[in-house]
């Protein structure tokens, strides 16, 4: 068992966590659902470890990407449609493929018992992170879940990182995979964690995060340490 964690650090922290490809393996669903959607209009399907690299920054710019990797055109007025149709393709069975990476249910216990505050920071529409977070039974986990359109601004803008973490903390940090998690972090003063097996565009070494970690259960050591120095 993990020894217990120090309540004079923890119970004065607030940590934001990025949702898919920090907590979530989310890629099998989002492709599943992009595919659902471009290959009836003549696109050929986009395998899931490409859809990896293409999730950081929300479903339009995911399906951006699709038409973009393929050289095809796409008009703004049927953005909206396809995304439209890739939320009700996604949100029928949200959770079919995705699981949680190993050590997360059972670190987040950790972090609550010690008194952290614990919240979602993630460019998922917040209805999709909601149903997400709830499949899992993740809910009663976080003060808050903070999607792009429950802030002012998304990652990699600081306000969403501001909102998420809420106020009242001597301690912060943000959690994720991926440049938008490291760069908000960055934007809002507070120290990030870059988890190496998520779903970045560049290799996750090189995005500039405070530390580095291949495995969720290291989490909290690694937060005492940053907070410590």
């Amino acid at each position: 068992m993990s020894d217990p964690l120090d309540p004079d650090l923890f119970a004065t922290a607030s940590i934001a966590f990025d949702l898919d490809g920090t907590l979530v393996d989310t890629a099998p669903d989002l492709v599943r659902a992009l595919n659902g959607v471009i290959t009836p209009l003549g696109l050929a399907s986009i395998p899931v470890d490409d859809v990896r690299a293409m999730v950081g920054r929300g479903a339009q710019a995911l399906i951006e990407r699709a038409y973009a990797s393929q050289q095809r055109p796409l008009e703004p007025a049927q953005t909206a449609e396809l995304l439209a149709r890739f939320i009700e393709i996604y949100q029928a069975d949200i959770a079919a493929d995705s699981r949680l990476f190993p050590g997360v249910e059972a670190t987040l216990a950790r972090l609550q018992d010690a008194g952290a505050t614990l919240s979602v920071c993630t460019n998922k529409l917040s209805v999709l992170s909601d149903q997400l977070i709830a499949e899992f039974n993740l809910t009663d986990y976080f003060a808050r879940i903070i999607g792009p359109d429950r802030t002012t601004a998304k990652k990699p803008a600081a306000d969403h990182v501001h909102t998420a973490l809420g106020q009242g903390h001597l301690r912060a940090a943000m959690v994720g995979d991926s440049a938008p998690d490291v760069d908000a972090a960055r934007a809002a003063g507070v120290p990030s964690i870059a988890m190496s097996y998520g779903y970045s565009e560049a290799p996750a070494g090189s995005l500039g995060a405070d530390r580095l970690l291949h495995d969720f259960s290291d989490v909290p050591g690694v937060l005492a340490e940053i907070w410590r120095a």
